[in-house]
């Protein structure tokens, strides 16, 4: 829906049209994010808290994303709009339940690290998949073909995994309940681990969002190597998936927190090089994505993992296992730092003078070589400095599942 629809669409309804009814659409989730995680919370069947939302939920997501990849020839604004709400929901009642999943698979510190990492990385190839998906269809870019395959893919492959995922994974069936709304947004708050974790979270998705909204125009207006784009990005990806065996392995020697601290060091150090590329200095930029390419899935999984451990704290608290709204509030974090990005980097650009039509103007594209590498440093170093001290390690981690299941009345 990112890569294919706003163009698709765009040429029969406007881009500006397009873009606003997506961006409606998106911020749909704000909504549904916390109320769909505190949901499947709250959820208590025969079948588990989490696999009753998301064979809900496929439906729903099959029926929309096939109006929306196969629409009739006089579609409108509202038809791209009414769909693009029900695609969103249903996307949310899946994915939401999935994360928190995933989370609750697993009490032990490494373990869920590991967990979290093979999702993002399966995440990142499956990005791959549809990114490549004209060329692999032949036809190069989004038409209606490309779109109609897309629609087949889904339709075919997701009940699949679904059903696969729904009769093999184990749900584990837990004691208590989650706390009433008041008391529930207190302990959040008074989760000081979390909210730090949050916050450096939102800084690193900033620093992380800047270069990916910037990433094409940078391209065609530094490099002059608009033809680029694509290899490049397949580099930047397949370098993060290929990495992150390594990053595990130094997770479980110096925790979580420690080896994702290293990661955006290490990505602040390759992006200080950005600045001083210019046109021609193609090869350059492809080693500096294929270095900084090494932090992209860390970024993911790790922060992901350390937000399962501090589901536990609120556990701890007297909260009753709220993963399901710890990871709404998460998805909330992660739209509103790419939502900052996109607000911050095309207003300021176009204060300072950039002009994307003009690709000539050195001087504005200075300006858009120093917000796609220079500015993203600050970001990183910021959520570098909350999480090189994090106060949950593994052996906070240890007390705290001691606690739950003293709490519970469960052999620990």
């Amino acid at each position: 829906m990112y890569v294919f629809l706003p163009g698709f669409y765009g040429e029969t309804l406007g881009l500006a049209a397009v873009g606003a009814a997506l961006l409606v659409a998106r911020l749909w989730d704000v909504i549904t994010d916390p109320l769909i995680g505190s949901l499947g919370d709250r959820l208590d069947t025969r079948w588990g808290r989490r696999r009753p939302l998301i064979v809900a939920g496929m439906p729903l997501l099959l029926i929309s994303a096939w109006a929306l990849f196969r629409p009739p020839t006089d579609v409108g604004l509202a038809y791209l709009l009414g769909w693009g709400l029900a695609a969103y929901l249903g996307w949310t009642l899946m994915s939401l339940p999935y994360t928190a999943w995933g989370a609750e698979l697993s009490e032990d510190y490494d373990k869920r690290a590991s967990l979290t990492a093979s999702r993002e990385g399966f995440m990142l190839a499956g990005t791959l998949l549809a990114i490549a998906w004209p060329t692999l269809l032949g036809t190069g870019r989004a038409d209606a073909a490309t779109l109609a395959g897309l629609a087949w893919l889904l339709v075919i492959a997701l009940p699949i995994a679904v059903l696969i995922t729904v009769w093999r994974v184990p749900e584990y069936r837990f004691t208590g309940h989650p706390v009433g709304w008041r008391a529930g947004w207190a302990l959040i708050r008074a989760n000081r681990p979390f909210m730090r974790l949050l916050l450096a979270y939102v800084m690193n998705g900033l620093a992380n969002g800047l270069p990916a909204s910037l990433f094409t125009l940078f391209v065609a207006h530094v490099l002059m190597a608009e033809a680029w784009t694509g290899p490049l990005l397949l580099i930047y990806f397949v370098t993060g998936i290929a990495a992150l065996p390594g990053w595990l392995w130094l997770s479980r020697r110096i925790g979580k927190h420690r080896a994702w601290a290293l990661s955006m060091l290490w990505t602040s150090l390759v992006f200080a090089f950005v600045p001083f590329l210019g046109p021609g200095d193609t090869w350059a930029f492809l080693v500096i994505c294929l270095l900084s390419g090494v932090g992209v899935a860390v970024d993911m999984a790790l922060p992901a993992a350390i937000q399962a451990d501090l589901v536990d704290l609120d556990t701890a608290g007297g909260g009753g296992r709220r993963t399901g709204l710890y990871f709404g509030i998460w998805n909330m974090a992660t739209k509103l730092a790419l939502a900052l990005a996109v607000g911050i980097a095309f207003p300021m650009l176009e204060l300072l003078g950039f002009d994307a039509t003009n690709i000539d103007d050195r001087e504005g594209t200075l300006t858009l070589a120093l917000f796609y590498g220079a500015v993203p440093i600050a970001f990183k170093l910021g959520a570098t400095a909350l999480m090189w001290r994090f106060p949950h390690d593994r052996r906070a981690q240890v007390a705290t599942r001691a606690r739950v299941h003293d709490m519970e009345g469960e052999p620990s």
